[in-house]
């Protein structure tokens, strides 16, 4: 035992000591260019070289897809900033309050901006990482050219020089490491989809062996699930966007998620009474075998096409299954049994089908054909509430660093203004923002030490760029393995941001002791500010959140059931799952029953605007009778009119739901058309399924106060 806890604290350097092949490969690579950045930069004696090699801690990533779309986006913003910037020091060359207020305010428009952009907003998303450029790039060249106005063009110049420079060097010496590239991409597309099949289909599975798990075991797969679909992203850069193999995977995994939505809905309907007999029960594990097969079945001999055969014959096994219920004799005491299974073979058939979409896909992403032109974009839930405060958070804290230099004309205020700047631009558009700046801030104090340790000891004498090389590299080497670390990622980074910043290489001088001092101070002051506004100004609230969160699902419901939105299954599951993953990735310390209550609020909302659309479909295509119709009228005429605010709606709400089911039901005793009673048990297996989730969650739906969470009733 003593010796386990010996050495515990050793199995954490394992990143050091012991680090993944592949990740030392690229902190090796990645050292390496910087330093030839570096270099080169020198030679062509541009300005404040260091900017070279810190481009290029910036863009490099694991993989070359994730290289190249960082890059690429990266130029972009680049480019915006530098006409920005240009026009911002022109425009007030002599009046620091407005270049100040135009700095902030042009910062909190890029957060802006960002936050309306598609993907998750987090630090892989890249197209965000265009604009965290954009700000970047607009406060270090206006911040340099403020102080010397007149030479403004040939400072962008040189800065924009150095930034192209570390792009085109990481993109280049990234690539000859690539070989094989497209077939192991494509083999990675693969991986990607039946890892989460196979997750899914045991989710599946359990729902339909009764194992009361398997609903809490979706939540994890419904997070992978979103996560694998992050990365088709890169994949498609690595493959050129020659065929649309990502567009088939990212649709193949939007079907994943909706399978599973469509396993909690035949769970909701398996746990009813009467729902259930020896029959349905070989049937469901026959069919939870069969699903259990298909992951090893898609990598043997035959293809896809015998499973997409047997999943035809068991599609039409259960159609033939409620067609003999109809037609077999039945009684008062057995009609209701005869219903249930009915709505139960109603719910296998859906899934069966979303499973079939899902496979066509995969086969479609597998082997892509020519001239194909689908696609499946990466879909954005963003609200105007979370960009105005993003925005307002980078403003008014750059502001607030503005008003600090002007009231003490500190000579290293510049700096300070843009160290604080820069955290803003990159961290503003992120749902918890003081997490990433705390790390940011440990990584900052680590490079201000090993630039200390450079600059004061062994680059104190310096002679030739190769020693400045030797030196410099080992201590990016130690960043780039810290890097594959993910407890030290966000640390890393900031820590290969800063270091070349410490360093401050030149071919006139060095830094000594008074530089490094002016360098340091206003860095970790800066970065010290701006992780103090983060939490004063505008913070993270986490029953706020999750009330907003819910506030968005009630008028979806409503929008959806008053027919007002062209809503999707995909667009339903799509926006639903993407809040599942937020909640459950900001949960921080919140108790674990309060995020499991909301958490299943979320799904059973997705299942209920998914049994929306349905009965919506059936009141457009449908033959259904006067009364049956009118009952689906007036719960989808509840529906628009329920807020959950108030404890009438939702009552009102479920009395309608309930009442339909009964009206329904009665008008499925006296229906002899084949083609209607089938439209019947749809309409039926919806409005129980609604009316379950309604009652089941009611803490949920029921919000009569605005910060109200379960366990404080």
């Amino acid at each position: 035992m003593t010796g386990a806890a010996t050495f515990a604290p050793w199995r954490k350097l394992r990143w050091l000591y012991a680090p993944d092949p592949v990740m030392a490969g690229y902190a090796l690579r990645t050292t390496c260019t910087s330093l030839l950045a570096l270099g080169i930069a020198l030679w062509m004696e541009l300005g404040s070289p260091q900017w070279a090699a810190l481009t290029v801690w910036m863009v490099a990533q694991g993989t070359r897809g994730r290289s190249l779309a960082k890059a690429k986006w990266h130029l972009f913003g680049m480019v915006l900033g530098v006409i920005c910037g240009v026009g911002l020091v022109a425009a007030f060359p002599q009046s620091p309050l407005m270049f100040i207020l135009l700095l902030a305010g042009g910062i909190g428009i890029f957060c802006m901006i960002g936050t309306f952009l598609p993907g998750p907003a987090s630090m892989t998303n890249y197209r965000i990482h265009g604009m965290r450029a954009t700000g970047f790039t607009y406060a270090i060249i206006s911040l340099d050219g403020i102080a010397d106005p007149n030479h403004i063009f040939s400072i962008a110049a040189s800065r924009a020089t150095y930034i192209v420079l570390g792009i085109v060097l990481e993109a280049s010496i990234s690539g000859l490491f690539q070989l094989g590239l497209t077939k192991r991409t494509r083999q990675q597309l693969a991986g990607t989809f039946e890892g989460a099949l196979k997750s899914a289909l045991g989710a599946v599975s359990g729902v339909l062996a009764g194992d009361p798990k398997a609903l809490k075991d979706m939540q994890g797969v419904f997070g992978n699930v979103t996560a694998l679909g992050d990365q088709v992203e890169f994949a498609e850069v690595e493959l050129g966007r020659h065929d649309h193999a990502g567009d088939h995977t990212r649709a193949a995994l939007a079907d994943i998620a909706v399978l599973l939505a469509r396993a909690q809905d035949l769970a909701t309907l398996m746990r009813l009474p009467l729902s259930q007999d020896d029959a349905f029960r070989i049937e469901a594990d026959n069919i939870r075998r069969f699903l259990l097969d298909i992951p090893d079945r898609l990598n043997g001999p035959e293809g896809i096409s015998p499973i997409l055969a047997d999943l035809r014959d068991l599609h039409r096994e259960c159609r033939l299954k409620v067609v003999a219920a109809f037609e077999a004799e039945d009684t008062h005491d057995t009609r209701e049994a005869i219903l249930r299974h009915g709505m139960l073979q109603q719910g296998l058939v859906e899934l069966i089908d979303t499973l079939r979409m899902a496979l066509r896909q995969f086969e479609a992403a597998r082997n892509p054909q020519k001239h194909d032109s689908f696609h499946a974009p990466i879909r954005s839930y963003r609200d105007w509430g979370q960009a105005i405060a993003n925005s307002l958070r980078a403003s008014v804290t750059i502001f607030g660093a503005g008003l600090i230099w002007i009231a003490t004309a500190w000579s290293s205020g510049l700096a300070f203004i843009m160290f604080v700047a820069i955290v803003c631009s990159l961290f503003s558009t992120l749902e918890r923002p003081a997490l990433a700046t705390q790390s940011f801030l440990r990584g900052a104090c680590c490079a201000v030490i090993a630039g200390g340790i450079l600059d004061l000891a062994l680059l104190g004498k310096p002679t030739v760029f190769e020693m400045l090389a030797m030196w410099s590299g080992l201590a990016m080497m130690l960043g780039g393995l810290a890097f594959a670390f993910p407890p030290l990622t966000l640390s890393a980074v900031s820590y290969n941001l800063f270091l070349p910043i410490m360093i401050g290489p030149s071919n006139q001088d060095r830094t000594d002791e008074i530089a490094y001092f002016n360098t340091a101070l206003p860095l970790i002051l800066g970065l010290l500010y701006a992780t103090w506004m983060y939490r004063v100004f505008l913070p993270y609230d986490a029953a706020h959140q999750r009330w907003t969160m819910r506030e968005h699902i009630l008028k979806d419901l409503h929008r959806i059931a008053a027919g007002k939105g062209r809503e999707t299954v995909d667009s339903i599951v799509a926006r639903n799952v993407d809040r599942f993953v937020r909640l459950m990735n900001n949960a921080g310390n919140t108790p674990s029953p309060v995020i499991s209550a909301y958490l299943n609020g979320i799904l059973s909302a997705m299942r209920v605007m998914l049994n929306l659309l349905r009965i919506e479909a059936i009141q457009h295509a449908s033959g259904l009778s006067w009364p049956a119709r009118r009952a689906l009228d007036l719960v989808m005429a509840r529906m628009s009119h329920f807020s959950g605010r108030y404890h009438g709606h939702y009552g009102r709400t479920l009395r309608a739901t309930n009442l339909a089911i009964s009206r329904l039901r009665r008008e499925e005793t006296i229906e002899h058309r084949p083609r209607e009673r089938f439209v019947l048990i749809a309409a039926l297996t919806s409005l129980d399924v609604i009316s379950a989730e309604l009652d089941t969650n009611r803490v949920f739906f029921d919000a009569r106060s605005p910060y109200f969470d379960p366990n404080e009733r």
